[in-house]
């Protein structure tokens, strides 16, 4: 990356961040209390990984399963930090993990085994993620429980009155 692609991508994450503000006081600490992860996690995240590709090579394949967990555990709580939803993003930490691994399987000498925990760990975090989006959308439109009744009975009531079809 050159300095004008990070130029560029600070100040589009600034704009952003000032568009959800929406007039609050905006200072440093601001700064750091919303962008820690851009400031420190995720840019730790892609020192590994450059130490991997641009210096060591393939004798630092280690260098990947923590390059992998930083940098998504960084993009993961800096989604948390500007949308406040820790409650929804917390199974991005298990994601992270296989993420890391999964480097490692990637560029490593591709060992089977590795796929076990890779697999059990996404799917986890996935179960997790579905499971507390469903449970947040539910709780949202809790308050319109009658329209979900007008449209189970619209929907029981067509089903009872269509004609079967003959096969």
């Amino acid at each position: 990356m050159n300095v004008r692609t990070i130029s560029g991508l600070v100040l589009l994450l600034l704009g952003v961040f000032l568009f959800l503000n929406q007039g609050e006081a905006f200072g440093p600490g601001k700064i750091f209390t919303y962008f820690w992860p851009s400031l420190f996690v995720i840019p730790l995240g892609l020192f590994f990984h450059w130490l991997y590709f641009a210096m060591i090579g393939r004798k630092g394949i280690g260098l990947l399963i923590p390059g992998g967990i930083l940098f998504t555990a960084g993009v993961i709580c800096q989604i948390a930090m500007l949308f406040n939803n820790w409650a929804y993003m917390w199974p991005g930490f298990i994601l992270a993990v296989a993420i890391g691994l999964f480097e490692f399987y990637w560029f490593g000498n591709r060992n089977k085994w590795l796929l076990i925990p890779i697999n059990i760990l996404t799917a986890l975090s996935l179960l997790f993620f579905v499971a507390f989006s469903i449970g947040s959308i539910y709780s949202k439109f809790v308050l319109s429980q009658p329209i979900f009744a007008i449209v189970f009975i619209i929907a029981g009531a067509m089903i009872l009155l269509m004609k079967k079809k003959d096969m």
